[in-house]
């Protein structure tokens, strides 16, 4: 079955639309928009489809209500537009489903929501029952209480990563573009690829950056299309005017197809949607133990320490060479390990205290990152 054939038989579909598809230029909602959508939507939920809707929205649907012409810069306005936005988007989707008799459940998640065991599971066994109570969660990222440091950035990686966490059939990602192209789409010659089955298909393209009110762009709709195919999820990537063709399976817009492997999601995470925030310099046995052997890392295998993180934070594993070979959530402040390098964990926990004998990160916690062979 191909991907769109996946799309047009799945029984649980992530649908993510972007701001520029629901607002007008001056940032408020557009209410028509919101209603074609639905109508799509709420038809494909009537005929036993699981819906999860990602909406982007929240900080555009506060520009107009704060009296303010663009998307702001600085994070506490971004934050007091999301919270007044957020309430006018939720309020404008419960109005629009309800006219098919359908409820929405509101679901707001930061980074750490996917990254942290409890907060993971969490997240997880509530979408699974809002869709078992037939309901239609609207998930967006909590801009309210976001901060740079824990930010998906965009939604379409938060889409990507829903996806996977509900299980769903496949992802629809709906944009102001009705496909990826080979070039600018606004330029003659530009053709549209139609299919992607490997990074191949994307050699020589050019990507171009966001639009007027969202976060996104082409370069993330692909990195997320990148992290949901990674995970078994086909993707079709179209506008918003095409959201029916989309969902029936036509041939509109471009379809990204599954790959392979299928890492967990928080590993999915780790691996696409975050960057380090510290160094762990790693000796080659440690290497080679972390990453042909997928063992847990230890102090004793740690030679240098960089960076200001906490812990529960991504950081980077660095080969010998200085290559980033793996990417973990660490168990220790930056401030702790250095005190704990070279030293095994019997040691640490005999003259420390037990609560020492952990392993500076989990094998759970560790996904490798390509290439894998660097140490070599």
């Amino acid at each position: 079955m191909t991907g769109r054939q996946r799309i047009r038989e799945a029984a649980r579909l992530v649908v993510k639309v972007g701001s520029s598809s629901l607002t007008t230029s001056r940032g408020t909602i557009d209410v028509d928009r919101v209603d074609a959508l639905v109508d799509v939507l709420a038809v494909r939920r009537q005929a036993g489809t699981q819906i999860v809707l990602v909406s982007s929205g929240a900080i555009a649907a506060g520009l107009g209500p704060l009296g303010l012409r663009a998307r702001p810069k600085d994070l506490a306005t971004q934050q007091a537009a999301a919270s007044v936005g957020q309430g006018v988007l939720v309020a404008r989707y419960t109005s629009s489903f309800a006219r098919y008799g359908l409820r929405v459940g509101q679901v707001l998640l930061t980074a750490d929501d996917m990254m942290r065991r409890i907060h993971h599971r969490n997240a997880q066994r509530a979408l699974a029952r809002l869709l078992e109570l037939g309901i239609v969660p609207v998930v967006n990222e909590n801009d309210t209480v976001a901060t740079d440091e824990i930010r998906f950035g965009d939604n379409d990686r938060l889409a990507a990563l829903v996806a996977h966490l509900t299980h769903a059939d496949g992802l629809v990602l709906l944009s102001d573009v009705d496909a990826l192209y080979d070039g600018d789409p606004r330029k003659a010659g530009a053709q549209r690829i139609a299919e992607v089955r490997g990074p191949e298909d994307l050699e020589g393209v050019e990507l171009g950056t966001s639009g007027r009110v969202g976060t996104g762009g082409m370069i993330t709709k692909v990195e997320a299309a990148r992290i949901a195919t990674g995970a078994g999820v086909p993707v079709v990537l179209t506008a918003a005017a095409h959201a029916a063709q989309a969902l029936a399976g036509a041939d509109i817009g471009t379809c990204f197809h599954p790959g392979g492997r299928h890492p967990g999601t928080r590993l999915l995470w780790l691996a696409h949607a975050t960057t380090g925030r510290g160094r762990l310099h790693l000796d080659a046995g440690a290497v080679e133990a972390v990453v042909d052997r997928r063992k847990s890392l230890l102090p004793a295998g740690v030679v240098k320490v960089e960076g200001d993180f906490a812990a529960g934070d991504p950081v980077d594993l660095c080969a010998p060479t200085g290559a980033v070979v793996a990417r973990g959530l660490a168990n220790y402040d930056a401030g702790e390990v250095p005190g704990l390098l070279g030293r095994s964990t019997r040691e640490l926990a005999s003259t420390l205290g037990p609560e020492y004998e952990r392993e500076l990160i989990h094998r759970d916690d560790i996904v490798i990152l390509e290439p894998v062979h660097h140490h070599k």
